[in-house]
């Protein structure tokens, strides 16, 4: 889409009155590499995220500063008005569309996966402990299946969890388990097939807020077009997985 409707989009944005403050909010989690986390070296969010949701916001030419949220609240919090966007690898669903809007998805249906201590027969995947974040995808498809499901707030205490006994498999997005496994030295390992599940990950809005949702569409449009976000998704996450 060419920078000259990008910019009406954003004047409409302005014009229509959805915030009172001259700039976007941008919530994040901040503890799910490589979507979003703590840098260490400077203390500030980093991640996919983090670069997609500026280079959003340089485009659109908004105004953008980000939020750090806790994963247990950060819907609500967007509902009460303390930022504006959610972009913390949150999977587009029905469950969450009845409360927020979603931008389209910027990453496509991607790969969750099981991991456990080495040895552990995959049957625990339907009978055992799963250990899962709290109000996440991967935590409503355990609570579907036969395996009791031990939630957490926060995705490492997941891993923990696994380590000290507690669970006998952890269930979350792939690309966040995989360094955990790469570098465990053969203490965790995947274990069973991949399991798809979502609508791919969008930006989440207060469904009022209908200008900005178009806006940041208009963006998304514009850097699947050009490739720029393919070759973003291909930095963070590996040249194999899924791209638009």
């Amino acid at each position: 889409m060419k920078k000259t409707t990008l910019a009406a989009f954003a004047l409409a944005f302005t014009a229509s009155g959805a915030l009172a403050q001259d700039v976007v909010r941008m919530g994040s989690e901040g503890a799910y590499p490589p979507y979003n986390f703590i840098n260490d070296a400077t203390g500030e969010l980093d991640g996919y995220e983090r670069e997609l949701g500026d280079e959003l916001c340089r485009r659109a030419e908004l105004t953008c500063e980000w939020v750090i949220n806790d994963w247990d609240t950060i819907i609500p919090n967007l509902v009460s008005g303390n930022y504006d966007t959610i972009m913390a690898g949150m999977s587009i669903t029905e469950a969450r569309m009845e409360v927020i809007s979603f931008t389209q998805n910027y990453l496509l249906p991607e790969p969750s996966a099981y991991i456990a201590l080495p040895g552990t027969d995959e049957s625990v995947r339907d009978s055992g402990v799963i250990a899962a974040q709290s109000n996440t995808i991967q935590a409503g498809f355990v609570a579907e299946g036969d395996a009791d499901l031990l939630e957490f707030p926060t995705p490492d205490e997941t891993i923990s969890a696994l380590r000290n006994g507690e669970a006998d498999a952890v269930l979350a997005d792939k690309a966040f388990l995989a360094p955990y496994v790469g570098d465990s030295g053969g203490e965790l390992v995947f274990l069973g097939d991949d399991v798809i599940l979502g609508g791919g990950i969008g930006i989440g809005l207060r469904q009022s807020d209908d200008a900005l949702r178009e806006t940041f569409n208009a963006v998304i449009d514009e850097m699947k077009a050009d490739g720029s976000l393919n070759e973003m998704i291909e930095r963070w996450f590996g040249p194999d997985h899924p791209k638009f």
